[in-house]
């Protein structure tokens, strides 16, 4: 059957989005649903009945694409690397393909960012872009040629549980990850990690409580050396992390995405300092700003079905 609309379902840990774009990629219709936290059957449920909503005010049946945290094992059908723990080691593929009665696709919530961004987003046109996450956590997807690179492992992209590049004395051995290993990327750039660095190196307390990464910016803004340092420090280590990215994959173009993003002197500052840890004499990745925002989760998922797919 060929498709019309094609609907993209972002599955959070507490919100589930959906929306239906057209052919042309414009958004003709969106909802969106608190997630059912810790109930894996009220989660397919809540998930069908978006579709029907969608497809009940677009007309006719779509494709469904589905970014999810975590990622479906190709060989198990089972959800890994989950923080929506209710998922993970459940076929959350094969039951909503059964629920819903027709073929489903999936990827990571990151790849999806990635894939939005580079078919009509900020990357549009790019033929390798690499997708950042930095938000409550630290992820990433890779887009080659308009189509994902999922990896033999299904963890492609997933730069956040590499080391920080090039360590400073004082980043070593690193803070403790959630993923048992110390020093990974994630615990440098996260939101949170920005403000635990914050404490660590500074006494500002400007609001009387701990600053959070928006505060933190807003407090260098108005001329905090504190918060000026901690910034400081951050875009020197995404600088020295996408440098290792460019180094191994060399991609036209990275986008941010996730809360952080919104900082905008990091693309600026970020490819002024990473040119020292580059293996090139001139660095043409450009780093860009997200065309999509909020957007790119349900558009990627939608972009899973490419152009003449059948859903």
């Amino acid at each position: 059957m060929g498709v019309t609309f094609r609907i993209g379902i972002d599955l959070g840990g507490t919100k589930i989005e959906a929306a239906a774009i057209d052919p042309e990629g414009r958004i003709r219709a969106r909802r969106r649903i608190a997630t059912p936290v810790g109930d894996y059957d009220g989660t397919i449920a809540a998930i069908v009945g978006l579709v029907a909503a969608i497809e009940g005010e677009v007309g006719g049946c779509a494709s469904v694409g589905v970014g999810t945290p975590g990622t479906i094992v190709a060989d198990t059908g089972l959800v890994k690397n989950a923080n929506s723990t209710w998922l993970n080691r459940r076929p959350l593929g094969r039951d909503l393909e059964a629920a819903l009665g027709r073929p489903v696709r999936f990827a990571n919530d990151a790849n999806c960012f990635a894939l939005s961004e580079a078919i009509d987003g900020a990357a549009a046109g790019c033929g390798c872009v690499f997708g950042v996450i930095l938000g409550t956590g630290v992820g990433g997807g890779i887009v080659i040629g308009g189509r994902l690179l999922v990896g033999a492992n299904a963890i492609a992209g997933e730069w956040g549980h590499n080391p920080m590049p090039a360590p400073q004395p004082d980043e070593l051995p690193g803070p403790p990850c959630h993923c048992g290993r110390s020093g990974c990327i994630e615990t440098f750039l996260s939101g949170p990690e920005l403000a635990a660095d914050h404490r660590r190196h500074s006494r500002s307390n400007l609001g009387g409580h701990d600053l959070v990464a928006p505060e933190i910016a807003a407090a260098a803004a108005a001329g905090d050396p504190d918060c000026r340092a901690t910034l400081d420090r951050y875009a020197d280590r995404l600088a020295r992390a996408l440098a290792s990215v460019i180094n191994l994959v060399d991609p036209d173009a990275i986008v941010l995405g996730g809360g952080l993003s919104a900082f905008a002197f990091l693309y600026d500052e970020v490819p002024r300092r990473w040119g020292q840890h580059i293996f090139s004499d001139r660095v043409a990745t450009r780093l860009l700003a997200p065309a999509h925002g909020d957007s790119s989760g349900v558009r990627g998922a939608a972009w899973l079905w490419p152009p003449g797919a059948d859903g």
